[in-house]
């Protein structure tokens, strides 16, 4: 039987430390021993096939995936006709975790990022999904509250939880 991968979102208004945050957690978690994807949401279109390129000039004859490949790494080009995780989750099959950036809409465990100098009510406290709060600020919910430094203690719980 395959093993599902949990994904957890890191959700957080703008500016307010989504990928920094992330960007700790996954050392943390690979220091005790875990395979770890990331996804990145992007409000944006965005390109990584260069015109004129060969991957380009492949994807313009007709390919409907086209790998690049070098000895150290690998990108895949493929159309996305879907903005829910559900259609990226075939491609982390076989790890522990992945970690999502974004994606505050999903109905998905999240954890949310909230800094005091925002000033601004959390995005997700009324959601049923949301696992945590990472805040330097005062805010009461039956969710646990994690310090912005405290990464040992929020990877503690993930893995917990979902490891």
């Amino acid at each position: 039987m395959i093993k599902k991968t949990p994904i957890v979102c890191i959700v957080g208004k703008s500016e307010s430390g989504k990928t920094t945050l992330i960007e700790k957690l996954i050392p943390e978690l690979k220091k005790r021993g875990y395979s770890i994807g990331s996804i990145k949401h992007s409000c944006q279109r965005f390109d990584i096939d260069k015109k004129g390129k060969d991957s380009w000039r492949h994807r313009k004859a007709g390919a409907d995936i086209v790998v690049i490949a070098s000895t150290d790494k690998i990108a895949m080009i493929k159309d996305n006709d879907c903005e829910s995780l559900d259609c990226l989750k075939k491609y982390f099959n076989g790890l522990d975790l992945v970690i999502a950036e974004g994606f505050n809409k999903e109905n998905i465990p999240k954890i949310e990022i909230v800094r005091k100098a925002s000033g601004k009510e959390p995005l997700c406290i009324y959601d049923s999904k949301l696992i945590a709060l990472v805040t330097d600020a005062e805010i009461v919910h039956e969710v646990p509250g994690f310090g912005l430094d405290e990464i040992d203690k929020l990877a503690d719980f993930l893995e917990r939880k979902y490891l």
